[in-house]
């Protein structure tokens, strides 16, 4: 997934939004309205949030560490992130605390066809980039909803601008029936009504922003589809299956791997070296994003596993066949001592405890 689409829509939300906050505020300077006032903030929050998203962009292409040695891709959430923080305290907050203010003491509107005429120049330069992130956004999207690429998306950027330019075309659309409601009745409350309205949104964005850059950066899983195409693409040339797979996304563009997988036992060094070789190149074929790959070879030990609870016959069998000596280790409920398997010992392995076998099958 590149940022390259992601970048682009915050580049054009970063334009629209010092266009419309600087007529925004010079319409305040006009009508004294607390809702222009809030949007203006409003809009200088979101121009200040597409900065940051650009530095996190940036910031995260730094060349790798010793002191991080899996790179910088997740400044891309962090700066996310802070974001959602900026929205929540710079621009709901404030507008909250001015709606208040206003529904308080209310005043009579000045100009307010100046207002309304800048809201609607505002709503067409939204509408614009808004646009422009619906479009850069179906590329990553799919199939899926726009609640599931918002909540399942790995890239922060455009999700952001998504949820950012929502908001504002909300929020210009409260301030217009604020403003507009005010100018009919000659009452002022109703602009702080549309003030506070705009707040709350904003408050509310914020929120959804911060649960979802969060869980990024606690660092999440490879979508379902990716794992199924990395697991499919493990198995083959000596890897016999996968006995347990983890991904995590370092970043949008960077996704860890670890895998432990299953081997015959009459491998040779060379040879299983030769098959994660192997294995790892096939998971980069499938998925280009798998930049760090970490894979563990193993026996297979699913046929004794897979034993029936409280058949020690059958285990011991399967260990005296491979010339294995059973001793003190409780195997479903039964105790025998160690395992000794081809050199390795393993102590104080336990299945799922069962009940105790009756008396004369082999229980102490």
């Amino acid at each position: 997934m590149s940022a390259a689409g992601g970048n682009k829509a915050v580049v054009a939300a970063l334009g629209a939004n010092l266009g419309i906050a600087v007529i925004k505020f010079i319409a305040f300077l006009f009508t004294r309205s607390s809702s222009m006032l809030a949007e203006s903030v409003h809009s200088l929050v979101d121009s200040g949030n597409q900065g940051l998203l650009l530095l996190g962009a940036n910031r995260a292409k730094q060349t790798a560490t010793p002191e991080h040695p899996f790179g910088y891709g997740r400044n891309r959430y962090v700066y996310g992130f802070l974001v959602a923080l900026c929205l929540f305290s710079v621009g709901g907050l404030f507008a909250l605390y001015e709606g208040i203010g206003k529904i308080a003491h209310p005043h009579h509107l000045d100009s307010p066809l100046i207002a309304v005429a800048v809201l609607i120049v505002a709503i067409g330069l939204e509408g614009f980039s808004f646009r422009t992130a619906i479009r850069e956004s179906r590329e990553h999207k799919g199939t899926s909803s726009w609640f599931e690429f918002i909540r399942h998306a790995k890239m922060p950027e455009l999700p952001v601008v998504l949820l950012e330019d929502f908001a504002a075309l909300i929020g210009l659309v409260l301030a217009l029936l604020g403003v507009g409601v005010s100018a009919i009745t000659g009452n002022g409350v109703w602009d702080g009504v549309g003030t506070t309205a705009i707040g709350v949104l904003l408050i509310a964005v914020a929120i959804i922003l911060v649960i979802e850059t969060k869980s990024l950066l606690l660092g999440e899983a490879a979508s379902p589809a990716a794992n199924r195409r990395i697991a499919e693409a493990l198995v083959g040339e000596g890897i016999l299956r996968v006995i347990h797979l983890r991904t995590m996304h370092l970043g949008p563009d960077e996704l860890l791997v670890g895998a432990k997988v299953s081997i015959g036992a009459q491998a040779s060094l060379a040879e299983v070296a030769s098959m994660i070789d192997a294995a790892e190149t096939r998971i980069r074929a499938v998925e280009p994003a798998a930049r760090v790959i970490y894979i563990e070879p193993d026996l297979d030990r699913g046929e004794q596993q897979s034993s029936a609870p409280g058949d020690v016959t059958h285990v011991a069998g399967i260990a005296e066949m491979h010339g294995v000596e059973m001793h003190g280790v409780e195997m479903h409920g039964v105790e025998v001592d160690a395992v000794e398997m081809h050199g390795v010992e393993m102590h104080g392995a336990a299945e799922s405890p069962v009940a105790t076998p009756p008396a004369g099958k082999g229980a102490r």
